[in-house]
């Protein structure tokens, strides 16, 4: 038995972490104390503890619990349990009972048949439906099951609970094994920011180490765990400061900057999706009307890393960045429509010039809607409201990088 698994709370009060959720007056706590539960999906990074809340939701009010992972399971499995499932119910001769939970995993994988496939199931109470995904919802759970479902987000590990779980760790340790690990506060520290956040990487570094050395070092830690430590926490200073430091490379058209950071992020696990997304952005936002292609580079290399995924995506993303950054650069176009946008939120709905306006009616016209109206104006006649006649929001520069 792995060393996660052993130490895998059985109660919200041994629950480590997520206290917004399982805390005094939180959503899960008040749900499971009134017995309202509802279907949810978990959103969050590895190793926060998606899986252990939904097995405590289960045993909590005593369901039965199937665990299914989106990347191998398809509707064939889903049929079996609720198949097994309704024979259950029929032999308990209408009484009722809670309906079981099916926890699954990565469900941002499952494909829109077969999301469309639980639906009927969730609807009707046949399971009690808790998806566990590191991607957001928004993008990756059809809308349909979004709207029947609760998502709750789970956030990476705190230091004191990446702390409280050490400590769990080495009580458990002297009881199974016979002596107490002992760690000095500088791997402690170093430990924790290697995990960042993650309390299963915390925990296999632990075990993979103690499997080996009876002391805990810096050294020991990185002999056993045989990989590089990038610092780089996705929610973190490190996060923010490299994608930054991405995108201005590119708005420099300095390519060999942004493919480095683009590297860092790639190495450290970064999704590439997000890093895809902001180019999609940057490409509308920078280069713009100077040339217009880069948007259809920038979308053609994120249905790609959505299609191949890691390692093959780095290559995508490498394409996608140097072009990027070679490209010319114009942001008249996000200038000026945050010009415009200042003046809605300045003016609010300013009357519309009458002869710009839909006249579907016999009063409307008789009120001057649409009168005067010519199909290709002069391009010089403002069309704007009144008060805003003349006002210039587009404004191209010469020249443009």
């Amino acid at each position: 038995m792995s060393l996660a698994t052993a130490l895998r709370p059985s109660t919200l009060d041994e629950y480590i972490g997520q206290q917004h959720l399982i805390g005094a007056g939180k959503p899960i706590r008040v749900s499971l104390e009134k017995d309202q539960l509802f279907s949810m999906i978990f959103w969050g990074p590895p190793g926060v503890g998606k899986t252990s809340l939904a097995r405590i939701i289960a045993q909590t009010q005593s369901r039965e619990f199937y665990e299914l992972s989106a990347v191998s399971a398809g509707k064939a499995d889903i049929k079996d349990i609720v198949t097994q499932t309704t024979e259950q119910r029929k032999s308990l001769l209408g009484h009722a009972d809670l309906a079981p939970v099916l926890f699954l995993d990565e469900i941002h994988r499952f494909n829109k048949a077969q999301q469309d496939f639980l639906l009927p199931f969730v609807e009707n109470g046949t399971i009690l439906l808790i998806g566990a995904t590191t991607e957001n919802p928004s993008f990756e759970v059809n809308s349909a099951l979004l709207s029947r479902t609760k998502v709750f987000t789970l956030h990476v590990l705190e230091t004191e609970d990446l702390e409280k779980l050490i400590t769990k760790a080495f009580t458990y340790w002297e009881k199974e094994y016979g002596f107490k690990p002992e760690m000095t506060a500088e791997t402690k520290e170093w430990l924790i920011n290697y995990s960042a956040g993650d309390g299963r990487k915390l925990l296999n570094a632990l075990e993979q180490t103690l499997a080996l050395y009876e002391t805990v070092t810096i050294e020991s830690l990185k002999t056993s765990i045989q990989s590089n430590f990038i610092k780089y926490d996705k929610k973190g200073e490190e996060h923010y400061d490299t994608i930054s430091s991405y995108l201005k490379s590119m708005r420099a058209s300095n390519p060999d900057a942004a493919l480095y950071y683009l590297a860092r992020m790639v190495e450290s696990g970064e999704d590439p999706k997000f890093i895809a997304r902001r180019m999609v952005i940057f490409a509308s936002e920078d280069v713009g009307l100077a040339q217009p292609t880069a948007l259809v580079v920038a979308n053609a290399v994120f249905e790609a890393v959505t299609k191949v995924g890691y390692p093959e995506a780095q290559i995508n993303l490498a394409h996608g960045t140097v072009y990027l950054a070679q490209a010319k650069k114009d942001r008249s176009a996000y200038d000026a429509y945050f010009a415009a946008l200042d003046d809605v939120k300045k003016h609010g709905n300013l009357p519309i010039p009458l002869h710009l306006r839909n006249a579907p009616t016999k009063l409307m016209k008789e009120l001057g809607y649409g009168k005067g109206y010519e199909m290709y104006p002069d391009p010089k006649e403002s069309l704007l409201p009144d008060k805003l006649k003349g006002r210039k929001y587009l404004l191209r520069k010469e020249g443009s990088k």
